[in-house]
């Protein structure tokens, strides 16, 4: 789909964070200034979180923000290694009570839960942006059907 500006971004990351359940896993991909922390200030939204507490944990990794569930938005453009990552402990935010969203997740796809939705963005022009969502297991599969349903008219 094509996002013309940063509230449609952000509006389609409301969408998606009104879906979530506890254990979804959000693979933010995407070159810099993409939209990623856009969208995950949507998401944090559509969970409750106040959007204008939402900024990029480049330099911190990680946010914890509290809400209807809590959400981890990590950031990985820093990491290096895997022992970069095993340091800011990734494997023990995924549980089924906490929502986490992974931007620059490219980097690491192999050490993420193989069971995650794909959030692709895109530039097309300065304005625009491509996303695309890939449900990668059933778990997944059930949020993208959630997300569809929550956008049609």
């Amino acid at each position: 789909m094509v996002l013309t500006s940063l509230a449609a971004t952000e509006s389609l990351g409301r969408a998606i964070g009104c879906a979530l359940t506890g254990g979804d896993v959000l693979a933010l991909i995407g070159a810099l200034g993409a939209g990623k922390t856009a969208m995950v200030r949507g998401i944090a939204a559509g969970l409750g979180v106040p959007p204008d507490s939402v900024s990029s944990p480049t330099f911190v990794l990680v946010h914890e923000y509290r809400a209807r569930l809590p959400l981890i938005h990590i950031d990985l453009y820093r990491l290096r290694t895997d022992a970069d990552i095993e340091s800011i402990g990734l494997s023990d935010y995924f549980t089924d009570r906490t929502v986490v969203a992974i931007e620059w997740a490219d980097r690491f796809l192999a050490l993420l839960p193989e069971d995650r939705l794909e959030v692709r963005l895109t530039h097309r022009t300065p304005a625009t942006r491509t996303v695309r969502l890939a449900a990668k297991g059933p778990q997944s599969r059930s949020l993208l059907a959630r997300i569809d349903q929550a956008r049609r008219p």
